[in-house]
């Protein structure tokens, strides 16, 4: 679509619609958006003033609503794409190069020549030199592009920016280059690749799947192959709630030690029992064979083996009580959940930096606003970063500003679940 056309529709808000269905109707949201998107398109102009005919794409953060830390040993988790997200104004051409310039970053390009593991080679570099090589190996034949990225899902803000941005990446060449061949579910698998293999991280693939299904999903990674997802759909205000994520503001840095430890425990024990993830292992066997295992593992990693089998039963039954329409049972479950992650899994603080403790005062202030109602919780890999909390719509405003007032100006976010995942905005029909 030419440039002027795009910046046209934008400004005469011909994608209303889309913008509604992506960021919820609140006028005060989807005037930020519409400018947002000019913004975009206007700084694409400036980087790559050759470039006259351009798309438009969006793919959204994730949060993790139940099953922490269960999908890395092929467990089930409850997870919802959400309503921020990163996008990209991108120009197809054949010069065998991505030229990427993000928002706060500095602008880089991938030659297409060699697309193999680049020794030394970091960040979003590597990942889109993954993306492109799996697709490349699957056939498609690309020949490069331009983009401009901007997102509002923050780094290290436990929203997964990563798997934003490996989806957005994926979603591009995937509906230009591979004629959408791959599908949501096989662009989820395609960024774990490039964030496993070219990145070097050792991830799971819950948050990529999220981000690239998009909605409401309870996923069940048995076979993580074949990964069974079930979307559903919920509306938390029409019942009287809202969902909202608040980032202590807590380093990541030098917690990677942390989040190994967790996953390498936790296999470590199922290793003990003659498999290699927990979910392999029978919990009843589990419990029989802790004084054997207490010769050869340690204690934390006991208790961590438990809270998977608990956390994995749990993730399950509150998606069972959001679809028969518990709301009570959802957030008893939910609080049930933030107990063992505490006291079980042990992710609320690092030890390594005792006295660094953001997200054990963001639940205690959580707790003092909610009272008896609600619920509060670690959100995602935990040690430092985020909190989820389902709030009374009555005691929202009260919330945020309290936390806020602890944490920061728009430390607290309030968030819609959104209900598709990466998209070319530019199409006709989304």
């Amino acid at each position: 679509m030419n440039i002027r056309d795009v910046l046209q529709k934008i400004q005469n808000n011909a994608f209303a619609k889309t913008f509604q269905k992506l960021y919820g109707t609140s006028e005060e949201v989807l005037q930020h958006q519409k400018q947002r998107y000019l913004d975009a398109v206007q700084k694409f102009t400036q980087l790559y003033p050759k470039r006259k005919a351009i798309r438009i794409y969006s793919a959204p953060g994730r949060t993790e609503i139940g099953g922490n830390h269960t999908d890395h040993q092929h467990g089930c988790v409850l997870a919802a794409a959400v309503n921020l997200d990163a996008i990209a104004v991108v120009a197809f051409h054949r010069d065998g190069v991505i030229r990427v310039k993000s928002e706060g970053y500095d602008a880089f390009t991938v030659n297409l020549d060699d697309l193999s593991v680049q020794s030394g080679e970091k960040g979003t570099a590597a990942i889109i030199r993954g993306i492109a090589a799996k697709f490349s190996g699957m056939g498609a034949e690309i020949m490069g592009f331009d983009m401009y990225c901007t997102s509002d899902v923050l780094s290290g803000s436990g929203i997964s920016s990563s798997a934003a941005f490996e989806t957005l990446i994926g979603t591009i060449i995937d509906s230009y280059y591979n004629d959408n061949k791959a599908g949501a579910v096989e662009i989820a698998r395609i960024g774990q690749f490039a964030e496993n293999v070219y990145f070097g991280k050792k991830s799971g693939l819950m948050d990529q799947m999220v981000s690239s299904v998009g909605g409401l999903v309870s996923i069940d990674f048995y076979d993580t192959e074949n990964p069974e997802i079930e979307p559903f759909d919920f509306d938390f205000e029409a019942h009287g709630y809202c969902l909202c994520i608040t980032d202590t503001k807590g380093s990541h840095a030098n917690l990677t030690d942390d989040y190994v430890a967790i996953r390498s425990e936790m296999e470590g024990i199922a290793a003990q029992m003659g498999k290699p993830h927990l979910r392999e292992v029978s919990e009843i066997a589990f419990y029989d064979a802790i004084p054997k295992l207490r010769e050869v593992c340690s204690d934390r990693a006991i208790l961590r083996a438990s809270h998977f089998f608990s956390e994995n039963s749990r993730a399950l039954q509150e998606a069972d009580a959001l679809k028969a329409g518990n709301l009570n049972e959802f957030l008893r479950l939910v609080n049930e959940s933030g107990e063992s992650s505490a006291q079980l899994l042990q992710n609320l603080y690092s030890t390594s930096q005792p006295t660094q403790q953001e997200i054990p005062l963001a639940i205690m202030m959580s707790k003092r606003v909610l009272k008896e109602t609600g619920a509060v919780r670690v959100h995602g890999g935990g040690f430092a970063g985020t909190i989820q909390a389902f709030v009374p719509l009555e005691l929202t405003d009260a919330y945020t500003t309290e936390m806020n007032r602890i944490f920061g100006e728009n430390a607290c976010q309030k968030m819609k679940i959104r209900p598709v995942g990466g998209v070319e905005i530019t199409k006709e029909e989304m």
